[in-house]
């Protein structure tokens, strides 16, 4: 099969020249991570992926690897394996805090091991622990997905980079619950876990990516397939990424399908205990996690898709009411400014004179149009250009505050006689998805959310949450280039919907009540996909009965066909997952031993559970003596921010000094003392794209690049580091008993992180920079490293006013949050 690819202009998809991910050369090698290897086979509308991440240690101590990546947010992660010097360890799902306890107790013997966990419903954390001294180990991740499927055309999507996130909130007094270079908030209390630190252009030796996706039709007519972002070849229904690409953006492969509507029904496969296997060589763990599973909730999976009826242009529809939200943060910068304008404007145009609206746009703080009344108006020719007008002159600036604007916006959607629509137009970068689900989870399913994503790494996850509760659609535009065709698709979703009130009638097959997914809304040009769990054998039908536009009742009636498979039942428990997960953020706490229970089942990840390696074999006496955590690439298309004063903190690029000027202080890892906390992250109050990242022992230190000479400093207020220098007096007294080597290492990577507060502080020299030069200093031969200890606990301890005590739980009394057990 030879299909034409239309690729898009060479401008658009060509790697930039001057940047790259990961592997910064040093003086003793590259960081971790070598390779990533994405083989995905897509059959239809169902899409299986297999990702290889390839680390290497070059340091001549063993070595613990951290890396947040991205996977598509409806994947279902399925199985995971870990491989070194010709041993083949296979991966445990456990819940998370005992996967935790395995992971940590292996590493601590001197085992290897690796874990998976994920931290929201595209971001994941892998940790490959004790890799010995010039050793390769890879991990391997099994995942099937859904491909949504709209207007003609169905969707590869598959991310790359975990993009920068505003983190909003006060810094917690808590010892941070990850590795990340943003401390944990009051509003996103793992942002640690979410913000690794990023690069700065200029960084040679990039990540090698290799990406193939097989097509197969299924018996579908594919007509067309049309890469983004990505220069590829095709041959024989085989794509594959050209050389020379990067872990900057996402991949996006369109398939111009003709669909149908159908009902397949999918027996639960069989399994035995003997599935399951451990490290091959006679050294292994017994695989609990994928096998010898008794499906408690039903025999088999159903998966209904019905396509919309054709649009009636002349049905009669209620007027709406319309709240347009368009984020202007900083990180919109670029080419997302343009196409956010642009695609506002467009909404804007949709609207009729029956039509009633308002538009907010949004940074730290909620702005509308000075030439309209507060709160919704007529859509007259004169009100839709004034505001069209406001939204030409927006620019990028400021943080990312959602909540604010979505509280608003829904409070003006207060009338149950019109259709009430809120489009949220953004790149949707929050680490605080939990808490505006939580705020507004209820109110949004009153509503018909819409949500466009503007990014070439789109939090797709948070997006579609939104979208989804409030049964509305969610729009990913990677391109300027695409701008027009999506605005199209948005064109039709913001007017009323063509089937409401939908609802299942099975005949002879026993549907299982509470296993339905979500039913929503028919859509023109958007097929209705359903799924869920049944009893006994594969026979029987299902009909789908709505109300139209017209207000006339609506039904189809479709006819079960078998099929075999595991991916069903995968990407049926994936979605399911999720919904319990967002009802867990908007409150519902008790369901965790369900979801536990659900993931554990069925065999596929969640928040609330981990895939864990271990092997048998002692390869490094007394664990780890190094930790790295891999920093990431800008994505494409982002500028480096200008500094936003007094907004929170961002995970973003760090301050261009030079290496010279400023050794080991932007953060490309984690220290050995344990977990990082706030002390490396960013600063109350400072400026949202420059926290202050952490140092890896011995990477930038010994680094040769150079980097663009800064700006002029601009002074803060010494009170802006105060928490930051709280929590590392806390973890200087923590890390007491360490050896006296260890306790050396520490001290130096203390110094970078004091370096980095000292300079933003500015002022020119101060106790704070002194003491940062003395403990840099401390590697040197004859440094006298207890008493540069104690002088630093004196010190710290008179910058911040006192004497503080050990860092408490800040929910002491209370189950920790699932991300932080051990």
């Amino acid at each position: 099969m030879t299909v034409q690819i239309t690729a898009l202009k060479p401008g658009e998809y060509s790697p930039l020249p001057d940047a790259g991910l990961g592997a910064l050369r040093t003086g003793k090698g590259n960081l971790p991570l070598e390779s990533v290897e994405v083989d995905a086979r897509i059959t239809a509308l169902t899409c299986g992926v297999e990702v290889a991440q390839g680390f290497h240690n070059p340091y001549d101590v063993p070595l613990e690897a951290t890396y947040v990546f991205p996977l598509p947010d409806r994947a279902a992660v399925t199985a995971f394996r870990m491989e070194a010097d010709g041993r083949v360890v296979e991966g445990v799902l456990k819940e998370r805090g005992q996967a935790r306890q395995d992971y940590d107790q292996a590493i601590s013997e001197g085992r290897r091991a690796a874990i998976a966990e994920e931290e929201r419903p595209d971001v994941f954390t892998m940790r490959v622990g004790n890799i010995v001294p010039g050793e390769r180990v890879t991990v391997r991740l099994t995942l099937s997905q859904p491909l949504p499927y709209e207007d003609g055309a169905a969707t590869f999507r598959f991310p790359l980079v975990v993009a920068p996130r505003y983190i909003p909130g006060t810094p917690l007094d808590d010892r941070s619950a990850g590795d990340g270079v943003v401390p944990d908030t009051d509003a996103v209390p793992d942002a640690s876990r979410i913000t690794p630190p990023v690069l700065l252009p200029g960084f040679p030796n990039p990540v090698r990516l290799s990406l193939t996706a097989r097509v197969d039709p299924g018996g579908l007519d594919l007509r067309e397939m049309r890469s983004s972002l990505h220069a590829v070849t095709e041959e024989d229904g085989v794509v594959r990424l050209q050389p020379g690409e990067w872990l900057d953006r996402d991949f996006v492969l369109r398939l111009d399908f003709t669909a149908s509507s159908s009902l397949t029904l999918v027996p639960d496969r069989e399994r035995t205990a003997g599935d399951g296997r451990g490290a091959t060589g006679g050294a292994g763990q017994e695989a609990t996690g994928g096998a010898g599973r008794e499906a408690a909730d039903g025999d088999g999976t159903f998966t209904l898709t019905v396509l919309p009826p054709a649009p009636d242009d002349q049905a009669a529809r209620r007027p709406r009411d319309v709240a347009l939200l368009l984020d202007r943060s900083g990180s919109m910068t670029g080419w997302k400014m343009v196409a956010a304008r642009r695609a506002a404007a467009r909404i804007v145009d949709t609207l009729t004179s029956a039509d009633r609206f308002a538009v907010l746009s949004f940074d730290s703080v909620v702005e509308r149009p000075e030439r309209l009344d507060a709160g919704l108006v007529p859509a007259t020719d004169r009100n839709r250009y004034r505001a069209v007008e406001h939204l030409a002159r927006l620019e990028a600036r400021g943080g990312t505050e959602i909540l604010e604007p979505m509280e608003q916006g829904l409070g003006l959607l207060d009338d149950s006689t019109r259709e009430r629509v809120l489009v949220l137009v953004t790149d949707g970068q929050v680490g605080n998805e939990d808490q505006i689900l939580e705020r507004l989870g209820t109110r949004l399913a009153a509503v018909r959310v819409h949500t466009v994503g503007i990014d070439r790494a789109v939090n797709a996850g948070f997006l579609g949450r939104l979208a989804g509760l409030g049964s509305g659609r969610c729009e990913l535009v990677e391109s300027e280039d695409r701008l027009d065709e999506a605005m199209e698709h948005i064109h039709r979703r913001i007017g009323s919907p063509l089937v409401t009130g939908l609802s299942l009638k099975a005949d002879g097959l026993d549907v299982l009540p509470g296993t339905v997914t979500h039913l929503g809304s028919l859509y023109s040009g958007v097929p209705l996909t359903v799924s869920g769990r049944f009893r006994g054998p594969a026979r029987g039908s299902v009909t789908v009965h709505g109300l139209a536009a017209d207000g006339q009742p609506w039904e189809r009636r479709l006819e079960g066909a078998p099929a075999e498979g595991d991916a069903a039942r995968a990407i049926w428990a994936r979605a399911h997952l999720r919904r319990l997960e967002d009802r867990y953020a908007t409150g519902e706490h008790g369901l965790e031993r369900e979801i536990v229970e659900t993931s554990l089942r069925h065999g596929v990840l969640c928040r609330f559970t981990a895939f864990v390696a271990v092997d048998t074999r002692v390869v490094a006496e007394g664990g780890p003596r190094h930790r790295v955590i891999q920093p990431v690439e800008m994505p494409s298309g982002w500028d480096v921010p200008s500094p936003i004063t007094g907004a929170p903190m961002m995970a973003a690029a760090p301050v261009a000094f030079t290496a010279d000027a400023a050794p080991a202080i932007f953060g490309l890892g984690a220290q050995d003392g344990g977990p990082l906390g706030p002390g490396g992250g960013g600063m109350p109050g400072a400026p949202a794209p420059f926290p202050a990242p952490r140092a890896s022992r011995g990477f930038a230190r010994a680094s040769s690049a150079k980097m663009a000479p800064p700006a002029p400093p601009v002074p803060h207020s010494p009170d802006l580091v105060r928490p930051q220098l709280v929590e590392e007096l806390a973890r200087l007294r923590a890390q007491e008993s360490l050896p006296a080597h260890e306790r050396r290492l520490y001290l130096a990577d203390l110094g970078s992180r004091l370096a980095a507060l000292a300079a933003y502080v500015g002022g020119g020299e101060n106790e704070l920079s002194v003491l940062a030069r003395e403990l840099s200093a401390c590697e040197t031969p004859g440094a006298d490293v207890d008493g540069l200890w104690l002088r630093a606990t004196k010190v710290l301890a008179e910058l911040i006013g006192g004497t503080t005590g050990p860092v408490q739980d800040a929910r002491h009394g209370h189950r920790p949050s699932f991300w932080k057990r051990s």
